[in-house]
């Protein structure tokens, strides 16, 4: 079981834009609503005490709301943050019954070094950060701590459940979710030699892929080059080749050149 956090509260009626004068107070607007509340309650807290308060709890962790004399049992089920200033904007309260299971987010903390990281240069990848659970309030897990000691080799890895978990609790997340596997590093590509590919006009078509845009469309990545610009290098297994130097030509071995002309001088 985990600690009992306590806040107080006094209930606003300041709500919507006027909230920014509480903020320039050094008040911090939230609200309490739940199954057991006929309808949400507005409230403010101290920012100062809000912000040690969240930054020692977690989405698991039970709250007691001193609302002017009354005690609620609260999760933290959401908040706001001034990216700009990193103060408190807002934070949602979920007043929960000591009496009902609720379902909560708990987080994933981990212990000891992977041998296959440490003495074998491998990497180390996470998975899930957070489970998901379901159980009395006060029954929550604060956080599951794994220990990745047992990483010895490439491969080794730890699932959802591999995690020891208390009686009280039951896990929600799929069984098979990943927590953290040990892989091998990253080896070096070799050079790809560029390919040179050369594409046989028809009269009438686009050269490129099908699907290509038309005239005037913006070209995508690929795509063929529009009337009067470089053709688009060839890629190749995500290497990028020199368009060919040559024109196509047909049977004969002669460059086709389109002879007929009409009234002027000029090609059709």
């Amino acid at each position: 079981m985990m600690e009992r956090l306590t806040i107080q509260a006094t209930r606003r009626t300041v709500i919507g834009k006027k909230v920014s004068q509480l903020r320039a107070k050094g008040l911090t607007p939230a609200v309490l609503y739940g199954r057991s509340l006929k309808e949400p309650i507005p409230v403010a807290m101290d920012r100062t005490e809000l912000s040690k308060l969240l930054r020692k709890s977690s989405y698991s962790s039970l709250i007691t709301v001193n609302l002017e004399g009354e005690e609620h049992n609260t999760l933290v089920r959401d908040f706001q943050i001034d990216h700009l200033l990193g103060d408190l904007t807002h934070v949602d309260f979920l007043v929960v019954s000591l009496t009902e299971k609720v379902r909560a987010e708990v987080s994933v903390v981990m212990e000891g070094k992977a041998p296959a990281v440490v003495t074998a240069g491998g990497l180390l990848v996470t998975g899930l950060e957070r489970i998901e659970v379901e159980s009395l309030p006060q029954d929550l897990p604060e956080h599951f701590v794994v220990d990745v000691s047992n990483l010895v080799n490439f491969g080794d890895a730890i699932f959802v459940r591999d995690l020891t978990v208390p009686a009280n609790v039951t896990i929600l997340s799929d069984s098979d979710e990943l927590l953290f596997v040990a892989t091998a590093p990253v080896a070096e590509i070799e050079e790809i030699a560029p390919v040179t590919e050369e594409v046989v006009g028809v009269e009438g078509a686009v050269p490129g892929i099908e699907g290509a845009p038309a005239e005037g469309e913006a070209g995508a990545a690929g795509a063929a080059p529009a009337e009067g610009a470089a053709p688009a290098a060839a890629t190749v297994s995500g290497v990028t080749a020199a368009p060919s130097p040559t024109p196509a030509k047909e049977k004969g071995g002669k460059a086709r050149v389109d002879k007929e002309k009409g009234k002027g001088g000029r090609g059709r």
